[in-house]
């Protein structure tokens, strides 16, 4: 495992007027640890509120004479969910405090700005679904954890995320730094360019009334609910790179020509000018989507830009010919081999595009048709990558189920440019009503289809079969008659018009973006933090499937913190999990995180993981 070490060096927390004033030692010359229950009434009996027992310095702060508290770690036992700190050494590795004072800054106060950004991945690593759920957890214990006296009560940690979030886009500045390093890190195969990307659309749900939000599709819940489109961007093993929004759904290829594909050609690493030159089929990156964004007209667009695509053919004509196929070997991305029955032709697009169509024949004749414009990818790999978008739902329902990505984070809504086109309400009414009497035709065509003389019809029946049949050719031209005077009076009404035309009870509004962009990408970084530990307790574990309940099992375990500021470690010492199997993975997890040498964030103290009993 690469060497995950964070900050190491302590930064300054005092103002220059309080410098000189003697440091407070809480956890020096080897005082025996605490039990839960004794911390439990010491916080209680805390002056200022439960769990504040570092008085003096809240009251520093208070005057502004404290820039930042400074951690200050003291010997505990059974503090609760004190296995999240085995995330650490990831969750800076991911980036989480790379780039935090390039991009965010605090007034001076109690907390320091590392610690606050530190909370916020371990609550979502704990599974902690909302600030709100924050009132649960046990203030002095998280304390304990943070090397501070409490967690910040929910009130204060949204004022801190206010000051985040209180310049437009700078949340999506820092996602998208973080994420040009997460590009440059992974892996990819050289016939994709220097990238391969997946890209689709996440629908988050809205049922609140801050204000009319468009209405989409949930094809997970089949309805049109209100909500927001985001779309997401993953790699190869489904791992986040960064998400961008549509506050007025325009769809896939609109979100890959304006949004996706502009920050690719900023954040992806770049090829060589020279090598583009020098190889015709050399593209930059690869991109992954669904049947959503076929366009003929986009495939060209992105050829031209040396960008490939890899999609499935919306249009795929007639079955071809069983001798086409031919058995294959291939690997999917989960590690399992399979055979395939795979065969490529060249193909025709309605504007003139030529690119390659490969089809997976399944064992009961059904044919699957997948087009690239890159060239250099082998058959096999196309066959393996296209469906493998599904790491990507799996990484979407993942952090629904357990990272809450649906949250609503801030209670509040912004207007949209007043020339934001939208559809007209008038069309759309226009195109239901068309829809409805199309409905009313294709029911009287059925009924006078199905209108016949019975055999050996009494004359009262008879009587009757022919006065239907004269009424029901009448109703069915009638029918005809209004469905094309509504044609004329549709073709007369624009389909889309800007929203500043609308009443302005009509006029859709947007989620406020800044914080729910911040927080997404904090849950990012805690996943990809999860994830990179999921693969280093996957050498130990036989079945894939138990890592991740493992880990977030692990996460929850209680803990015993042992300080040494002589020696300048952090111990962290796990409780067993009752399981040899599961507590010997977890060893060697311990093992390999104490070996990379990791520093708590501010401090010069090296973390070593270990489990109760072992030395």
């Amino acid at each position: 495992m690469e060497n995950l070490g964070g900050v190491t060096e302590a930064t300054p927390c005092l103002t220059p007027a309080l410098e000189v004033m003697p440091a407070i030692k809480r956890c020096a010359g080897g005082l025996p640890a605490t039990t839960l229950s004794q911390r439990s009434v010491l916080d209680l009996e805390a002056p200022m509120g439960c769990g504040a027992t570092r008085s003096l310095e809240r009251v520093w702060a208070s005057c502004g004479l404290l820039a930042s508290a400074a951690l200050d770690f003291v010997a505990a036992d059974d503090v609760p969910q004190g296995g999240v700190l085995l995330a650490l050494p990831a969750l800076l590795t991911e980036g989480l405090l790379s780039h935090t004072h390039e991009f965010y800054q605090l007034p001076p106060g109690f907390y320091p700005l590392e610690s606050l950004f530190l909370y916020l991945a371990l609550l979502a690593l704990v599974r902690c679904p909302s600030l709100e759920q924050t009132r649960y957890q046990t203030p002095g214990e998280w304390g304990k954890l943070l090397g501070l006296d409490r967690l910040p009560e929910v009130k204060t940690m949204r004022e801190k995320i206010d000051l985040f979030c209180a310049q437009p886009g700078r949340a999506g500045q820092w996602q998208s730094r973080l994420a040009k390093e997460w590009m440059a890190a992974s892996e990819v195969a050289p016939e994709a360019g220097l990238g391969l990307f997946y890209v689709d659309g996440h629908v988050r749900v809205y049922h609140g009334q801050l204000g009319p939000l468009p209405r989409l599709y949930v094809a997970r819940q089949k309805l049109r609910l209100r909500g927001t489109t985001d779309y997401w961007v993953n790699g190869l093993g489904g791992e986040p790179f960064f998400v961008v929004t549509q506050p007025v759904h325009e769809g896939l290829i609109a979100a890959l020509n304006q949004q996706v594909i502009p920050q690719l050609l900023a954040d992806a690493p770049p090829v060589e000018e020279a090598q583009l030159a020098a190889d015709p089929r050399q593209m930059r990156f690869t991109v992954i989507f669904d049947r959503e964004g076929y366009s003929p007209k986009l495939f060209a667009e992105l050829k031209a830009q040396r960008i490939a695509i890899v999609t499935y053919h919306k249009f795929p004509g007639e079955l071809w010919p069983e001798a086409e196929f031919s058995p294959h070997t291939l690997r999917l991305l989960n590690g399992p081999e399979v055979e395939r029955s795979l065969a490529e032709r060249g193909t025709s697009l309605s504007n003139g595009l030529w690119v390659r169509e490969v089809r997976v024949r399944s064992e009961d004749g059904t044919q699957s048709s997948i087009l690239s414009t890159n060239m250099r990818l082998d058959l096999k790999q196309i066959a393996v990558w296209m469906p493998g978008r599904w790491c990507q739902e799996n990484y979407l329902r993942y952090m629904r189920q357990h990272f809450g990505l649906d949250r609503l984070i801030e209670h509040g809504s912004l207007p949209l440019p007043e020339t934001t086109k939208v559809v007209n309400p008038e069309y759309r009414q226009g195109s239901q009503e068309l829809r409805r009497e199309r409905g009313k035709l294709h029911r009287l065509q059925a009924q006078l289809g199905a209108h016949t003389l019975p055999p050996n019809a009494a004359p009262q029946q008879i009587q009757e079969f022919e006065t239907t049949g004269g009424e029901l050719p009448a109703k069915v031209q009638d029918q005809e008659t209004q469905i094309l005077l509504r044609k004329e009076k549709q073709k007369g009404l624009a389909r889309k018009v800007q929203l500043k035309t609308l009443p302005e009870d009509q006029r859709f509004r947007q989620l406020c973006p800044e914080s729910k962009h911040f927080i997404d990408t904090i849950k990012m970084i805690a996943y990809r933090a999860e994830s990179a530990l999921a693969g280093e307790l996957g050498e130990s574990l036989q079945r894939a499937d138990d890592v991740r309940s493992l880990l977030r099992r692990a996460f929850v375990t209680p803990a015993n913190l042992r300080p040494d500021y002589q020696n300048q470690t952090l111990t962290v010492e796990l409780h067993r999990l009752g399981s040899p199997l599961q507590d010997a993975a977890l060893a060697s997890l311990c093992a390999e995180l104490t070996a990379t040498e990791t520093k708590f964030p501010t401090t010069n103290l090296k973390l070593i993981y270990r489990q109760v009993g072992s030395t």
